[in-house]
């Protein structure tokens, strides 16, 4: 019976040893390949527009290897995508490339203008000629459930965050901006083929765009034809592994990785501390048996 018993505290270990280790693998919060939204035509390629999709779609997947942003025009369709300006090239084309395979599944076959987005990129293609959308459109916008209740200055910090980005698009060189100021994190990004000044100025219309559909939803993404903006509220201050939590104006792209190897951390310890208590209980149980 004692050794039936100690089978099943070796099992009853394993599969303690089997959660703690998946609850304590660092895993990012910003899975670069999330669906955020999808747009598609109700009307159909017709040939031979239809057989010269596939083509279209594997140049574009081959440029993201090598640059954050492309756009082309080839055999009657017109295509482009963008990565998030913080991708690295490997991981600029593992998202551009993920998205060809979902069209089918998202859009049905062949749909005559698809835009999808994903968390780290958005690949679109229209035929030429199709209806455009002014560069203001809101295509999509969530804001998050929790709001700010008291107040406490979050619309002038909000607003404060947002006219840095709108300056921290025009003069980074890629029209890419994240930062943090006074525990709100933000980020904005306009479409690679935008000059500065028509960046500033989409991104200033994103901005009003949180505002007016958010209010004081503690986040928010709003996605328009030609840029984005998105902010994150944290009270306790924004996570950061090299700088304080009220820094302002300090770019913070591995926020997300921080707080993931910090769960990781905490899950470890706990497996240490769970073993420790597991093997007193079996050494206990032995001795009381002998």
């Amino acid at each position: 019976m004692a050794t039936l018993k100690t089978k099943h505290d070796i099992h009853t270990l394993l599969s303690l040893t089997a959660l703690i280790f998946f609850l304590s693998t660092p895993t990012s919060l910003a899975d670069n390949t999330n669906l955020i939204y999808k747009g598609c035509a109700d009307q159909k390629l017709q040939e031979p527009y239809s057989q010269n999709l596939k083509p279209l779609l594997s140049s574009l997947v081959a440029e993201s290897a090598q640059k954050g942003f492309a756009a082309t025009t080839q055999n009657g369709l017109t295509g482009s995508y963008q990565c998030r300006g913080d991708l690295t090239s490997s991981d600029c084309h593992s998202c551009v490339a993920k998205i060809p395979d979902m069209l089918g599944r998202l859009c049905g076959e062949a749909a005559a203008a698809v835009r999808v987005q994903l968390s780290g990129c958005y690949l679109r293609y229209e035929v030429v000629g199709f209806k455009q959308v002014a560069a203001t459109q809101l295509l999509y916008k969530v804001c998050g459930a929790r709001r700010v209740v008291d107040g406490g200055g979050f619309e002038a910090r909000r607003d404060a965050a947002f006219g840095m980005v709108e300056n921290g698009v025009q003069s980074s060189g890629n029209l890419f901006y994240t930062g943090s100021y006074q525990s709100l994190y933000v980020l904005g990004q306009c479409e690679g083929n935008l000059g500065n000044a028509d960046c500033g100025d989409c991104i200033r219309s994103a901005a009003e765009q949180a505002k007016d559909q958010c209010g004081y939803s503690i986040s928010a993404q709003v996605y328009l034809q030609n840029c984005y903006i998105s902010y994150s509220f944290y009270p306790n201050g924004v996570p950061t592994s090299s700088s304080s939590s009220g820094s302002e104006g300090g770019g913070h792209p591995h926020t997300e990785r921080t707080v993931a190897l910090a769960v990781g951390g905490v899950a470890a310890l706990g497996f240490l501390i769970v073993c420790m208590l597991f093997l007193k209980s079996v050494l206990k149980r032995r001795g009381g048996k002998r």
